[in-house]
């Protein structure tokens, strides 16, 4: 004897399982991966020789001499002098206004590329309690950009000088301008060099910091020195 099965009977089971749904179409804004291999092997350098660099020279070099270049290039302190150069007359005033705004200049500039890149800064120098330390994130270097603004715009200043600011310097510190300068140089360049030797940066990120400081005291003293 025969039954007929009822399809709409809530019992009924298909003796196929139902295949599964079509998957969906590849998505146009999906991140593509064809530049993590040149990517990799990039960063894998970059941290393997900033630790070499690091663990080669911390025990050599004196620690207070890298934290005093470190906090002599901070923002907190060389903005404030640039500020009382502006202030404290007439003649200066014009002078220092392009340190002024392309201090800020650099400021911004760098928050917004660490903001775009967010790379955490070394894990092997995890003590940052007794230094000047603005946020967690290395690339680019604030500290080097800054040295080398300064010394960048500083070097420009003195090469289209009428006379004024190196008869200044002289006036105040009894040095040649051009020894003054020699020494601006020594520091952005010792400063820098710092970044990574204290364990703050990466090697790539005094580098991008180096190239992004020199090109702001370049538009700084095209765009502010008149």
């Amino acid at each position: 004897m025969h039954y007929q099965v009822d399809p709409k009977d809530p019992n009924y089971q298909t003796p196929y399982p139902p295949s599964p749904p079509p998957p969906p179409p590849p998505s146009m804004g999906s991140p593509k991966t064809t530049t993590q291999p040149f990517l990799g092997p990039l960063i894998t350098l970059d941290t393997t020789v900033s630790h070499f660099l690091h663990t080669l020279f911390k025990p050599i070099l004196p620690t207070f001499l890298l934290l005093l270049l470190e906090y002599s290039a901070d923002f907190r302190f060389s903005f404030p002098v640039s500020l009382s150069l502006f202030l404290a007359s007439p003649s200066l005033s014009s002078r220092s206004t392009p340190f002024i705004l392309g201090l800020l200049l650099d400021l911004a500039v760098i928050g917004l590329i660490k903001l775009i890149f967010r790379r955490t800064r070394p894990p092997y120098n995890p003590n940052m309690s007794p230094v000047v330390h603005a946020d967690n994130f290395s690339f680019p270097s604030g500290h080097a950009s800054r040295v080398l603004f300064s010394a960048t715009l500083f070097h420009l200043i003195l090469q289209n000088d009428d006379g004024f600011v190196s008869d200044f310097i002289k006036q105040w510190t009894k040095l040649e301008a051009d020894f003054v300068l020699l020494g601006v140089w020594v520091w952005a360049i010792m400063t820098a060099t710092s970044r990574v030797l204290l364990g703050r940066h990466f090697l790539f990120d005094v580098l991008a910091g180096v190239i992004i400081g020199v090109l702001e005291g370049i538009v700084a003293f095209l765009v502010f020195w008149f």
